[in-house]
């Protein structure tokens, strides 16, 4: 693997997304920045609303931005990272035949580079709940394992619809799509105890709805995460990882020529 080069095409990537602006790779920065006050203050006096079940009293009108951010960072660098990586061998397809680079290991530049925007999101979340006086308790530790778990699904699942969207060019819209619906069967914006008991059943089958109770449950319950929801999904994920690099390496010739 060469890490170099998975190095400057993050740094590219990161350079390339508002490289025409006039502040550059401030807008980094700048657009977290504004998104954190957004679902902090705006949704907190808009909504009102209270989560004293999760024992978040003491968090008056931000209860509801804490519940709601949490979640929300957590999915759009998987949902962004997920899709990003599906039309990675298309955005890519004029460096395939010239550099030196397995297809699997291609995308890790766009998990790079996600990541970096979730570490400068959440840089500005701890800072907003620092200055409201939010106790961190110790279960957040747990974050670097729920976020390892969410981004190994996340980088799995890309590269399998990377692969398959070479030969079927609708696959990218077809992810759109279902990560849209997914949005709203996870409980990302609204509380799972809103909706019918008939329905719940649906969340238990939905990966993403433990990734994001595990991280609730670490910040704001202060309680230990589902282990065995979180195990089998890290398992999951490495059996689909392994299935996206056999099937990338039986394809690649074919990838290559036909991208």
């Amino acid at each position: 693997m060469n890490y170099s080069l998975i190095l400057n095409f993050t740094r590219q990537d990161l350079i390339d997304r508002h490289s025409a602006s006039v502040l550059g790779a401030a807008w980094t920065f700048i657009l977290p920045l504004v998104n954190i006050l957004i679902f902090t203050l705006v949704f907190s006096n808009i909504m009102g609303m209270r989560l004293d079940a999760l024992g978040m009293q003491s968090l008056g009108q931000y209860s509801y931005s804490v519940y709601l951010v949490t979640g929300l960072l957590a999915w759009n660098c998987f949902s962004n990272t997920l899709t990003r990586i599906t039309q990675v061998f298309h955005e890519k397809a004029h460096l395939l035949g010239k550099v030196r680079l397995s297809l699997w290991s291609l995308p890790l530049y766009i998990l790079l580079s996600e990541t970096v925007l979730y570490a400068i999101s959440m840089g500005f979340f701890v800072a907003f709940l620092a200055i409201i006086g939010f106790h961190f308790p110790a279960t957040v530790l747990w974050w670097p394992v729920i976020f390892l778990c969410q981004q190994l699904l996340a980088y799995a699942l890309g590269l399998i619809f990377a692969i398959l969207s070479v030969f079927l060019r609708d696959i990218g819209q077809i992810v759109g799509v279902v990560m849209q619906l997914w949005f709203w069967l996870t409980p990302v914006v609204y509380v799972i105890t809103i909706m019918p008991e008939r329905w719940h059943p649906w969340f238990a089958a939905n990966p993403f709805y433990y990734i994001v109770e595990a991280y609730r449950a670490a910040l704001i319950q202060a309680s230990r995460p589902d282990l065995l929801a979180i195990g089998g999904l890290i398992l999951a994920g490495a059996v689909l990882l392994g299935l996206g690099i056999v099937l990338g390496r039986k394809l690649e010739r074919d990838i290559r020529d036909f991208i």
